[in-house]
Formats: C-alpha cells, structure tokens, sequence
C-alpha cells in the first residue's frame, strides 16, 4: 500500500511514498510512533515488524536538507484506508514488481527514500507475514 503525500506538504508533496512514516515523539518508541502514525495517516492499525534500518541525506529543491535515521516496518492489511486528508491526498495496492517499474519509469513521482529502500533493500521487504488475526 503506497500514499500519495498530501499536496501542501513543506517537501516531497504530491509524491507517492511508503505506508506512513514515524516520526516519533518524545519518551515514544520507533513501533510505538509507527502505529500511532498509520492510525493518524491511513486510520487503520495492523501488526508491524522491523525489517531494517537506513540513513539518508537529501537536499531539496526548498533548501531543506534531511539527514535521516529510518527505521523500515512492514505488515499486513487487506481493507481500504480512511485517509487523512491533511496528510495524504491518495492511496494505492501496488505489487512490489510494480513499483520497480513504475519508478524506472516515473521516478520524479515518488520520494527519495522510498526510492532508496526499493534500490538498496528491496530482498529485504519480499517476505512478509500475514498476520490474519492480530487486528479484526
């Protein structure tokens, strides 16, 4: 499930990204945020396991420079999300061959770690669990 970031976003608007991001606050674990953030951002919840972790610097066209410690879950969810539209403007299943093409084809569509973790870890995100039962 990617998310199309939500057109009056500071950087990186209107591209097509991961799930959600994390973004933890104060005193809150990385899983605890990334849960919280994908009940804020998608309105739903699911199980979610570590898959690895990667560092990024970008500079963008705004002036704004990242320099980012990221921290990669993945999981399981079959349903439609209830988006938030101040922070996503759309969504999509995409298969993860897909996405390969799609960002060969179309890069200046989709965020820069996004396209990091497909060029760089993509081995790492083909086998997911299901999790069926962790959330009804």
């Amino acid at each position: 499930m990617l998310q199309k970031r939500s057109s009056k976003k500071y950087h990186s608007s209107s591209l097509w990204t991961n799930t959600c991001c994390s973004h933890p606050k104060k005193n809150e674990s990385v899983l605890k945020a990334a849960h919280r953030c994908l009940i804020e951002e998608m309105g739903f919840d699911c199980f979610l396991e570590q898959k690895f972790i990667f560092t990024y610097r970008e500079l963008f066209s705004n002036g704004l420079i990242e320099n980012e410690l990221d921290h990669v879950f993945v999981g399981f969810y079959e349903k439609s999300p209830i988006i938030n539209f101040k922070e996503v403007d759309n969504w999509k299943w995409i298969s993860l061959n897909e996405l390969v093409e799609n960002i060969h084809t179309y890069p200046d569509s989709y965020t820069i770690w996004l396209k990091i973790i497909v060029k760089n870890h993509l081995n790492q995100l083909k086998f997911i669990k299901k999790y069926d039962s962790y959330y009804k």
